[in-house]
């Protein structure tokens, strides 16, 4: 995967002005394949990594100052590594300082720098370009201080940096696939216990993700509204039911007998997390058979749930599904990411995915007006340190 061209003549631009040479760092997008907003409520994902990425050529400072350079945004920000707290209004520094702020926390002691972003990742699409930059960040600035923190509590310390800092109350999900990705491979985490799986996925199965073009803001959006409402909802079925300590415990006859007390909209979502979780043990199986017939109609079973139970898709989603859906070759699909927009994962046998492709495109390009960014999924690995050689 080749760096994007102007950001191979930024760094050339920057080295001018700092005198010890950088280092290059790259971070993977993240795609879902199934198990969407299981992960704060305890439960079961399946996501892999993708060759889209966010990259970073860091070079240090002599002082405690961290300036960061987006090239995506065209613009500047910098921030002291002393004393650092959260901001009133978030932006998008909010993710590198945060991560800085944590790394501190954990013990590591810091090196002013100035840093260079670019991506491939389209913001707000769905794919976790937020989490994508919060890894990236960690390992270059952990570069930089000579210092180095196992992947999976590197994901914990970037979660914790976007709760606080960004103010988004995501699951550990992206953090973790990012910081732990294997190529070729999708990952099956336990979103409690933290154990995880490495699935192989079959070379005769293809993914296809398609963006709507509708672009969403998770602060300002409806999602920490659904991290709250299933914390309501626990607090009323943990009133009647002790054992029930996240709603990664709750099975489908309790549900049934609790939807009088939780009423109709927490008895929605509540459905939607209960049939996930097991949907995603069903997608691992047909992982594990070669089936993608099988996984075609699981991401179809997700999305309309996703649709119709959690209520976070949006009408040119559910087009660009129907859409998908109608195409030659097409086993299923769904929406991808936190919601309210972004990006439809589409899933079809290898010797498909160009035929569908095009066929996607053209009718989404008479119906739209415009041809969609398309991107053909090959599973990639962790966030790290490349050589630009």
């Amino acid at each position: 995967m080749r760096m994007p061209a102007r950001f191979t003549r930024a760094i050339q631009d920057m080295a001018v002005d700092n005198a010890a040479g950088g280092r290059l760092f790259r971070a993977p997008a993240r795609i879902n394949i199934i198990g969407e907003h299981t992960d704060y409520n305890d439960g079961l994902v399946l996501p892999t990594a993708t060759a889209l990425f966010t990259w970073l050529h860091i070079f240090e400072r002599s002082d405690r100052r961290v300036q960061v350079t987006s090239l995506n945004l065209d613009q500047v920000a910098h921030f002291s590594l002393d004393g650092i707290e959260p901001s009133a209004e978030t932006s998008w520094i909010d993710y590198v300082r945060g991560v800085a702020a944590g790394l501190e926390g954990a013990g590591v002691r810091l090196r002013g720098a100035n840093i260079l972003i670019d991506s491939d990742i389209p913001l707000g699409s769905g794919l976790s370009s937020s989490a994508a930059l919060e890894l990236v960040s960690a390992q270059a600035l952990l570069g930089l201080a000579g210092r180095s923190l196992p992947a999976e509590r590197l994901a914990e310390l970037c979660q914790s940096a976007e709760h606080r800092y960004a103010k988004v109350q995501c699951g550990i999900m992206d953090q973790y696939t990012i910081a732990c990705a294997r190529k070729g491979h999708a990952l099956l985490l336990d979103c409690r216990s933290l154990q995880a799986m490495q699935v192989p996925i079959p070379g005769d199965l293809g993914f296809l993700v398609v963006d709507s073009g509708v672009r969403h803001c998770l602060p300002d959006g409806n999602y920490n509204s659904r991290a709250d409402e299933c914390a309501e909802a626990l607090k009323l079925l943990a009133a009647e039911q002790p054992q029930i300590k996240s709603l990664r415990d709750l099975d489908r006859a309790t549900l049934e007998r609790c939807e009088p007390a939780l009423g109709d909209v927490l008895y929605r979502r509540c459905r939607h997390l209960v049939s996930e979780n097991e949907r995603v043990r069903k997608a691992v199986t047909a992982l594990q058979n070669h089936d993608a017939r099988a996984l075609g109609s699981l991401l179809s079973d997700c999305h309309a749930s996703l649709r119709d139970d959690y209520e976070i898709s949006c009408p040119e989603v559910d087009t660009l599904v129907a859409t998908a859906n109608s195409v030659d070759g097409v086993l299923g699909s769904r929406m991808v990411g936190g919601g309210f927009g972004g990006c439809v994962l589409v899933v079809t046998a290898a010797d498909d995915i160009a035929g569908a492709a095009e066929q996607i495109r053209e009718r989404y390009a008479a119906n739209v007006g415009s041809e969609p960014w398309m991107h053909i999924v090959n599973a990639a690995g962790p966030a790290q340190e490349i050589s630009e050689s």
